[in-house]
This record gives structure tokens, C-alpha cells and sequence, in this order.
């Protein structure tokens, strides 16, 4: 076998579709249970912030943690990072539970920047046959055998796991563009950029998951090739406060302008 194949599913065959079908079931009748006794809006926010030693840094460096004073909707879009049911379902292999809190102020965004005029983009974290063949490095050497046989049972498309979460409010307008790296824009990973610029978008909303990894990452690079862009910080998401807060730091001390759902959405009020 080639290099990575000696682990690829029997998902990538034709009895897919039925196994999703099985997978959902059990899913549902699971998550009915546990909702019973955890009914979702119960987890709290992230309670974390921009350390003040980078705040006093961009305070000396541009006069403030602030970039960027206004945003031109219709150039706008929302980038909604990875809020699939493998991340959000309870019992899941990437489950955030801190995820499942953002989603109304993540549905707020959507919602005003779409009635401006703005672009509005669901990403989905990928793992098929050409992810498993190009990102040997990670999937060889950061995954276990068992941990990266779950991510990609759940992960596939077509698996319950791969769709967007249902509380999610999605218009018939969104894009919805698979990602099969960290990051979007790496090449390999996804066809964003081309979509945006199509759309003559130059500003990027960032919310979802994790912030650390997929956030982050995407952040990262959007900003390398000249998108402004916003990273919200209860709109994101990750497993604990500390790694939230350091990924907050890390994008206000040079690479995004650092705000909460209100400040964002006045923006976009203000533009209209």
C-alpha cells in the first residue's frame, strides 16, 4: 500500500451512505437523553481576555487594541469555522462544549451582515481520501491509530458528524466550502479565496472553532494576504479559557482586530 493507506476506512465505499444513515439514528437517540439533562445554553462563555501586557504593546504600537474604525458590509464576509455536529454533539471525538454557547451570537452575526448585504461562509472541516493523502505528516504522526480513525469516521463527507450543526440559521444565499487543512487558505485546503474575491470580499469576520487551531489559523492567514479582518471573541470558541485567551493575545497583538458580537455587530449597523 502507499504511504497513509494502510489505515483508510471502508467509509470511502459505496456502504457509506447506509452507515451514516445507522450513525444518525443512534446519534439522535443519544443526544435526546443527554439533552434531557444538559439542555443546550446551559455552558457558560469563555471567560478570558487580551492580556494587559499586549494590550499596553498595541496601545504604544497603534494607540489602542481597536484597528480597524468601520467595515463595508457588502466587502464583508462572516467566516463560520468548523460548527459540525462532530464538534458540537455531546459524546463526540472533537467535541467543544464550549461551542454549543456561541451559536446565538454566532446566528446574530450571520443574520445582520447578511441583511446588509454581506456574504455569509460555513466552513467544514474535511477528512476524505485526498486530506488522508496530501497531510500525511499530521495524520501519521499528531493523530493515535484509534484517534485518527474516529476523527475520520466523523469527519467524512456524508457523516453525520462532517454536517453543520442543525441550530445553526443557514440561508439558501450561504457558502457552505469544505476545508481540508487547519487553515483555509493554505494551499491544499480550500477554495475560499477564490470564492471571496469572485465576491470582491476585502474584510473577514471570524467566528467558531477552536479558536487556537481552525480560528486562529485561518485568521492568521487571511490577514497575510491583505483581508482585514475581525476575530470575535464570543463567537469563538475552544476547550479551555486559558488556550481561548492566548489565542485572543495572539490575534490582537498583530494579526485582527480583537472585539466582541455587540462592537462588531454596531459596526455593521453604522454602515448601513
Amino acid at each position: 500500500m502507499g504511504r497513509g493507506a494502510f489505515w483508510f476506512p471502508d467509509m470511502f465505499c459505496n456502504q457509506a451512505e447506509a452507515y451514516a444513515q445507522t450513525q444518525t439514528l443512534i446519534w439522535q437517540m443519544h443526544e435526546k437523553t443527554w439533552l434531557a439533562r444538559h439542555p443546550l445554553g446551559t455552558s457558560s462563555m469563555h471567560q478570558a481576555d487580551i492580556l494587559d501586557a499586549v494590550r499596553e504593546r498595541a496601545g504604544r504600537r497603534r494607540g489602542g487594541i481597536a484597528v480597524f474604525d468601520h467595515l463595508r458590509p457588502r466587502q464583508t464576509a462572516h467566516i463560520v469555522i468548523d460548527l459540525q455536529n462532530g464538534f458540537m454533539r455531546h459524546g463526540q471525538v472533537a467535541e467543544v462544549p464550549m461551542a454549543r454557547a456561541i451559536v446565538p451570537n454566532v446566528n446574530r452575526i450571520s443574520a445582520a451582515l447578511r441583511e446588509a448585504g454581506g456574504v455569509v461562509v460555513y466552513l467544514q472541516h474535511t477528512i476524505d481520501e485526498e486530506a488522508i493523502r496530501t497531510w500525511p505528516v499530521y495524520f501519521e504522526h499528531f493523530c493515535g491509530p484509534e484517534h485518527r480513525a474516529r476523527m475520520i469516521e466523523t469527519f467524512a463527507p456524508g457523516s453525520p458528524g462532517h454536517s453543520l450543526w442543525p441550530e445553526l440559521d443557514v440561508a439558501q444565499q450561504d457558502l457552505v466550502v469544505i476545508k481540508r487543512r487547519f487553515g483555509a487558505f493554505v494551499p491544499g485546503s480550500s477554495d475560499l479565496h477564490a470564492r471571496l474575491q469572485q465576491r470582491g470580499i476585502d474584510t473577514l469576520i471570524i467566528s467558531g472553532t477552536l479558536s487556537q487551531v481552525c480560528c486562529d489559523s485561518t485568521a492568521r492567514d487571511a490577514m497575510m494576504m491583505n483581508y482585514k479582518v475581525f476575530f470575535i471573541t464570543d463567537s469563538c470558541a475552544t476547550l479551555t479559557d486559558a488556550e481561548h485567551g492566548g489565542t485572543l493575545s495572539a490575534m490582537a497583538h498583530t494579526f485582527c482586530d480583537v472585539r466582541d458580537t455587540q462592537s462588531v455587530l454596531d459596526l455593521i449597523a453604522a454602515a448601513r
